[in-house]
C-alpha cells in the first residue's frame, strides 16, 4: 500500500520577538493511502502546528513532507493553495460555513476555487446527497441543525475527492449521539471512497475508532499505536 503522507524530520520554529520557539522537533511517520488516523496531544504539544504542515496551510522550517507522490515542505504559498485546494479536504469543528449560501453553494466553493465550471452542480448534488443531504440543498446554514451543517461541510470537503480528509475536533460543537452520526459518517465515507482520514481530537473514544494514534507532546512524538 502506497503512503498518502510521508513526513521526515519535521520543524518548525516561530519567532517570538527575541525568543525562538520550537513548535515541532523532528517528528517523523507516514500515513498510508486509506488509513483513518487520529492525532492527540495536551494544549502546546505542536498538533495544530502538524495539522497545519498536514494540511498545506504552512510549511515547515525544514524537514521533508511529500503528500500523494508530490513534496510540499519548499513550496510558495500559492503554491501550497494549489495543492491544497487540490489533495486536502477539511471539516472544522466550527463548520465554517458562509452563512448566506445555501448548502449546495457552499459545496459547490472548492469547485469554484479550482477552476471548475462544467458539471460543478451536478457534483456538489453528489457530494450532498453521499452524505445525506439530499433534501436540504437549497437550505442556508441558519435553517439546518449543527449536525446538518456538520454534513454539509463534510460534502465541500469532499467534492473535489481529495486524497486527504483532515477533521479538527469535527464533534466538538456537536452532542454525543449527533457527534457519534458525525463520526460514523465519515468512517463510512473512508471505507466507501479510500479517502485518508485524518482527525484531530481530544477525545479518546473517537481516537479508539481509528486504526492509530499520532500522540505528541512538546513538539516531538510521543508514540504511534
Amino acid at each position: 500500500m502506497s503512503n498518502v503522507i510521508e513526513a521526515r524530520d519535521l520543524r518548525k520554529v516561530y519567532q517570538m520577538g527575541e525568543v525562538q520557539v520550537e513548535a515541532l522537533r523532528g517528528v517523523t511517520f507516514n500515513i498510508a493511502r486509506g488509513e483513518v488516523v487520529s492525532i492527540m496531544g495536551p494544549s502546546g504539544s505542536g498538533k495544530s502546528t502538524l495539522m497545519n504542515m498536514l494540511g498545506c496551510l504552512d510549511h515547515p522550517t525544514s524537514g521533508e513532507y511529500v503528500l500523494d507522490g508530490e513534496p510540499v515542505a519548499s513550496l510558495t504559498g500559492d503554491q501550497l493553495a494549489d495543492i491544497r485546494n487540490r489533495k486536502v479536504g477539511f471539516v472544522f469543528q466550527s463548520f465554517n460555513l458562509l452563512s448566506r449560501q445555501t448548502a449546495i453553494t457552499n459545496v459547490e466553493l472548492p469547485l469554484r476555487y479550482s477552476g471548475v465550471s462544467k458539471g460543478r452542480r451536478e457534483r456538489a448534488i453528489e457530494a450532498l446527497k453521499e452524505v445525506g443531504l439530499g433534501d436540504r440543498m437549497t437550505h442556508h446554514p441558519y435553517e439546518l441543525s449543527g449536525g446538518q451543517q456538520q454534513r454539509v461541510a463534510i460534502a465541500r470537503a469532499i467534492v473535489n475527492k481529495p486524497a486527504m480528509l483532515m477533521a479538527d475536533e469535527p464533534t466538538g460543537n456537536l452532542d454525543s449521539k449527533v457527534g457519534k452520526e458525525i463520526m460514523q459518517l465519515l468512517l463510512t465515507l473512508n471505507k466507501e471512497s479510500g479517502t485518508t482520514l485524518i482527525i484531530v481530537t481530544h477525545d479518546p473514544n473517537i481516537a479508539e475508532q481509528t486504526q492509530r494514534v499520532i500522540r505528541l507532546r512538546d513538539g516531538v512524538l510521543d508514540g504511534v499505536a
